[in-house]
């Protein structure tokens, strides 16, 4: 099963993202990353990356698969040390990699993002 914790639902992933992510973890389960003030200082942020954690351990707990990782992209300081958790516990966290294609228009650019592929956190 993947967790996906980011700011993009899965059904608003493209295609070719969703299809590789099933056919590599079966079941998706969008979890929605939370909005992180940015005033709040290190113990606000690891106090809720071990919310996280807790609440990413409770659903593959409840879950039961054997292939599980969690996909988290967002603030960067929550998502290291969230990362560093789950890496703690042995729960597989990756990142999805895009390719920035940027179109100039009269207004200024224009990005567009392809995905490529999900690369671990190590």
């Amino acid at each position: 099963m993947l967790i996906n914790l980011s700011n993009h639902p899965f059904s608003t992933w493209q295609e070719n993202q969703k299809k590789i992510a099933k056919s590599n973890y079966g079941k998706i389960v969008d979890l929605e990353f939370p909005l992180i003030p940015p005033e709040e200082g290190l113990e606000y942020i690891k106090s809720l990356a071990n919310k996280y954690l807790q609440e990413i351990e409770n659903i593959l707990i409840k879950e039961k698969y054997d292939n599980n990782a969690v996909h988290i992209m967002g603030e960067l300081t929550f998502v290291y040390v969230l990362v560093n958790l789950l890496k703690e516990k042995g729960i597989k966290a990756i990142a999805s990699t895009t390719k920035r294609n940027v179109i100039e228009t009269e207004e200024g650019k224009l990005s567009k993002f392809e995905f490529i592929r999900f690369r671990e956190y190590f």
